[in-house]
């Protein structure tokens, strides 16, 4: 396993390049299993584990059977000390009586300051911590100023209840805006930024500022500079939800199209040459770019945990990246 920095100053922590993603640990995947995910990644030298708030609601739970299991596999395991744990708060239903949507109205809770500091209390108590390692905006919430949302991230920071904090599914220009913010109000900055992210990539009308652009990647590649803020690129679903391994699983949320399909098929031929799995070179070219990302690996076996942890240590030789992007 390799391992990269986020954060910056006395804040700054040290984890591994691969994250390990518990978005479905205690409903699709039972919590053997999960504790069993959990202990080959700490095995290998992972040292990431992300989650969120509401994750299992999607799939008929309440929505914090991840954090759950993650806090009891911490208390059973006495892994506190040994793992940083990332979760998210922002993008729970508001009203219980009506469902969650990709497209507006969403029912989401929001990044008020009141939810901030309720959701982040009620994490700490689900995961049985007494500090969260990095806590996200789940989703950006622009019916909110950004400064009150700035402000109730710092306030939990200056409590001791959070180190580092992040945000998700935002625009550039809005990241850029917090981050000024931050600096207004004399609060430690974003630190973390997750975005969809793989080799596939969207036409860009309608805008999707959900995705990684290259705005960003040449906005984070910019940081620590010139009293720049610094900023980690973290990529959810780098694997298109299996698509870029199977012929069964489908392109989602703007990613079918004529391009996206060339990839995959060069994708594949170029796993073959070099004895590795679709899922590997993927994971593979997004750590190794110029402007690197930090990918959230979901496995739901260990199966599944083992062949994307054989990405962790592939580097892929100057002309093969070439190919790849070419396409």
């Amino acid at each position: 396993m390799r391992y990269t920095t986020i954060g910056e100053g006395e804040r700054a922590l040290e984890v591994s390049t691969l994250a390990l993603g518990a978005m479905y640990f205690g409903t699709r995947t039972d919590e053997a299993t999960s504790f069993a995910i959990l202990d080959r990644f700490l095995e290998a030298g992972g040292t990431f584990i992300d989650t969120a708030n509401n994750y299992n609601a999607w799939v008929g739970g309440h929505g914090r059977e991840s954090e759950d299991v993650i806090g009891r596999w911490l208390a059973a395991r006495g892994t506190r000390n040994q793992v940083t744990i990332a979760t998210k708060l922002g993008a729970a239903q508001k009203d219980r009586s009506k469902p969650l949507s990709s497209t507006p109205p969403h029912n989401y809770q929001g990044l008020s300051a009141q939810v901030v500091d309720r959701e982040a209390r009620e994490s700490l108590r689900h995961l049985g911590v007494d500090r969260i390692d990095v806590l996200y905006g789940h989703v950006d919430d622009r019916d909110t100023p950004i400064p009150e949302t700035v402000g109730a991230f710092g306030k939990l920071q200056a409590e001791g209840l959070v180190e580092l904090s992040g945000i998700s599914n935002v625009a550039t220009w809005r990241l850029a805006e917090a981050h000024a913010e931050a600096r207004r109000q004399g609060v430690a900055p974003y630190a973390v930024v997750q975005q969809r992210h793989s080799y596939l990539y969207p036409p860009p009308v309608p805008p999707r500022t959900n995705w990684v652009n290259a705005d960003l990647l040449d906005y984070a590649a910019a940081g620590g500079v010139d009293g720049r803020t610094n900023v980690t690129v973290v990529a959810y679903s780098p694997l298109e939800q299996g698509a870029l391994a199977r012929d069964d699983k489908p392109l989602f949320g703007g990613s079918d199209s004529a391009g996206s399909r060339a990839r995959i098929r060069e994708l594949r031929a170029v796993a073959q040459e070099l004895g590795a799995t679709p899922s590997q070179v993927a994971l593979a070219w997004l750590m190794g770019g110029e402007a690197p990302a930090l990918p959230v690996i979901g496995p739901s076996s260990l199966d599944q945990l083992e062949d994307l942890l054989g990405a962790a240590d592939l580097d892929l030789p100057a002309e093969i990246r070439e190919r790849l992007d070419a396409v």
